[in-house]
């Protein structure tokens, strides 16, 4: 176990193993301690512990074996379970390529029959003329468990009959040209993550498709090789949408184009690496739940993995919350996890003065800086007392640095549907909107989004947190006849004239009632554009509650305000609950329907049952503090309502009198 000292520098990525003292040991022991494995053979002929020859394109043994030969870390390198099944198969392999040698001659080889689905395309000596290898059951499929496609073609009479397609023979001619088992083919994506050259996280998916189809009465036509396989089982356009096709190339990220290898090598310390582990298993999945919906994986490969390899600060930023997660989920005391927290939290604030002063890597420092406010909306308790510095002092800086790489200027200039939007403006319009309401303050790019909503062009904003981007616009709209309304620099009669407007604007926005639904499919996958459909509904119904707040003398026991916060409280319907659902992206509507209901409201009833579902889950982040702002503001209306005083409690000030310092969203 390493110790922790104080002036420790970062080590380098590469693991030593410890070192024990030298024994004494027999001629023999010492020769053989002075043979040195090739690091440079396959990886099939190490898992078998065979030396390989080093063959180009595949050595000599794994080709007189038929085994699938690989030079590149394969996937199962890093697993010891899958490791244990690779054995196992590769065993199975060369045993039936042993007995198929001994049984059964090799025919002669034809380029013409067509191939079998396999890892690795075998050259045209592999396959009989007089024979053709099906497509059968795949690797993983449940129904045929541990079959391996990298198996040579056997020419035992048993397996195979002259022009029959699959085996065994049926004298029943119906069934000649068809396999017993539906054809299947799964597409599996894995990703490996290593830290200091050490494996740390694998995550893996498989998708299962299945081209079942009864038998005709009628013999298979034969299929031209460039034909042979039906394409539209690879046909990825819509895999993780059957009903919505998505771009998963949408954003223009810092860190350019994403690159082919999914391996991230981070620099750390020792004593800070169970922090980087924690950070990497637990908080990640956190951050941007509905960019995960939208495009699958790069939240991790293309946002945060690049930027903790190569920028510091973001990976103070980032061992700060981990350990503030740690701290929470785990109910950690002492001064250790605070020194961690503050420690992490020092170091990301002196890299970014540093970086600051020496004016340059402009990117690297908003990425660092819209980190530092961003992630604490993931993790930590309300009550957290740890001092810091506001979230918005961090954003006047980000603002300043989006102006100076004229980040605004592309947006606005940029409209044309096949340019990408800078992913760290996006993320900065997201903060500045509803950061914005929480300042009563006009968000400091409001005439980008004016121009952007004349426009209709988008940001963004809908693949990065779910509500529309012209809905997102008009709330950019709302908060800035607030900030003008908390200034005195409108009277009344003007003020009602803007809010009819806007309010007619929010019109223009309403979708009909059909067009809403439950984001789950019938086989039990999300639909990413309905849902985005739904929470750009609930947006709606929040922006409205809070353009009507802005109504002189507006009471939330009126009937209108009401009658939108039930309205509110029945779409939340369409929002999946629990820790897998999407409650934490919807936090500010909540906060704004919440805030102006009343102690009957079904809307509270609503909320605890959501609460309830979430577990642990709703008292972290910013639901936690949402939850906690809302209970003492419901604690002094209610108040009020009991002594018919008709005073509204407006939830900033309620921020203010307990010195809370929020970034709700």
């Amino acid at each position: 176990m390493a110790t922790q000292s104080t002036g420790q520098t970062p080590k380098a990525v590469a693991t030593v193993a410890p070192k024990s003292a030298p024994a004494k040991a027999s001629p023999q022991k010492a020769a053989a301690k002075m043979h040195r494995r090739s690091r440079s053979g396959c990886f099939t002929c190490r898992l078998r512990r065979k030396k390989c020859d080093e063959g180009k394109n595949q050595c000599k043994a794994c080709k007189h074996l038929g085994l699938k030969c690989e030079y590149k870390r394969p996937m199962w390198w890093s697993n010891n379970e899958q490791r244990k099944q690779q054995k196992e198969s590769i065993k199975n392999i060369i045993k039936h390529t042993k007995l198929s040698e001994k049984t059964a001659p090799i025919g002669t080889s034809s380029a013409g029959t067509p191939p079998g689905l396999s890892h690795s395309l075998p050259t045209s000596a592999t396959y009989s003329e007089a024979t053709a290898h099906t497509r059968a059951p795949s690797v993983d499929s449940q129904s045929s468990p541990g079959y391996d496609f990298n198996q040579p073609l056997s020419y035992d009479y048993h397996d195979y009959q002259p022009h029959i397609v699959s085996p065994p023979y049926d004298p029943n001619p119906q069934y000649q040209l068809f396999p017993t088992t539906p054809y299947e083919v799964d597409i599996k994506t894995t990703r490996q993550m290593f830290v200091n050259d050490v494996p740390t996280r694998r995550d893996s998916t498989i998708s299962t498709y299945s081209t079942y189809q009864p038998p005709p009465p009628h013999p298979l036509p034969s299929f031209p090789e460039d034909e042979w396989i039906n394409e539209n089982i690879y046909d990825t356009g819509d895999m993780f949408s059957a009903e919505e096709g998505l771009d998963f190339d949408f954003f223009d990220f810092s860190h350019g184009a994403p690159q082919a290898s999914q391996q991230a090598l981070i620099q750390v310390d020792d004593c800070d690496r169970p922090l980087l582990d924690h950070f990497i298993d637990n908080v990640l999945r956190l951050i941007f739940p509905i960019l995960e919906v939208n495009q699958h994986g790069s939240a991790r490969s293309e946002v945060i993995l690049p930027a903790l390899e190569s920028n510091r600060c973001y990976l103070h930023c980032c061992l700060s919350v981990s350990a503030i997660h740690l701290k929470s989920t785990r109910g950690l005391q002492g001064e250790q996890i605070d020194s961690d927290i503050m420690r992490h939290r020092y170091a990301a604030i002196t890299e970014l003065c540093e970086a600051l002063k020496l004016d340059a890597n402009h990117q690297q420092i908003l990425e660092a800086t819209l980190g530092m406010i961003f992630f604490q909306c993931s993790v930590g308790r309300p009550g957290d007392a740890l001092p810091d510095i506001p979230w918005h002092s961090h954003f006047e800086a980000a603002t300043s640095l989006v102006r100076k790489l004229e980040l605004p200027h592309a947006m606005v200039h940029n409209s044309n549907a096949q340019v990408h939007p800078p992913f760290n403006m996006t993320l900065a319009s997201w903060i500045d909107i509803l950061g914005a309401t929480m300042l009563g303050r006009s968000p400091q790019f409001a005439d980008t989004y004016r121009e952007k909503n004349q426009s209709g062009s988008t940001s963004g904003l809908c693949e990065l947190m779910g509500c529309e981007d012209n809905m997102m616009y008009l709330i950019s709209e709302i908060a800035c006849l607030d900030a003008l309304k908390a200034g005195n620099g409108i009277n009344d009669m003007q003020l009602c004239q803007l809010i009819g407007s806007l309010g007619q604007s929010l019109d223009t926005t309403e979708v009909t009632p059909e067009s809403l639904a439950w984001p789950y499919s019938s086989t039990g996958a999300l639909r990413p554009r309905q849902l985005s459909r739904n929470m750009t509904s609930i947006f709606r119904l929040a922006a409205r509650i809070y353009l009507c707040s802005l109504v002189p003398h507006a009471s939330k026991a009126d009937p209108t305000m009401q009658g939108l916060v039930e309205r509110f409280t029945s779409s939340l319907q369409l929002i999946p609950h629990g820790p897998d659902g999407f409650d934490r992206s919807i936090v500010w509507p909540l906060l704004i329907a919440g805030s102006q209901s009343t102690a009957h409201s079904s809307f509270r009833q609503t909320l605890a049952g959501r609460i309830a579902s979430l577990g642990e889950h709703a008292e972290f982040g910013s639901f936690g503090r949402m939850v906690r702002l809302l209970q003492e503001v419901w604690c002094q209306s209610d108040e009020a309502d009991r002594a018919e005083s008709g005073q509204n409690v407006h939830w900033r000030d309620v921020m203010q009198q307990k010195g809370w310092d929020f970034l709700l969203i």
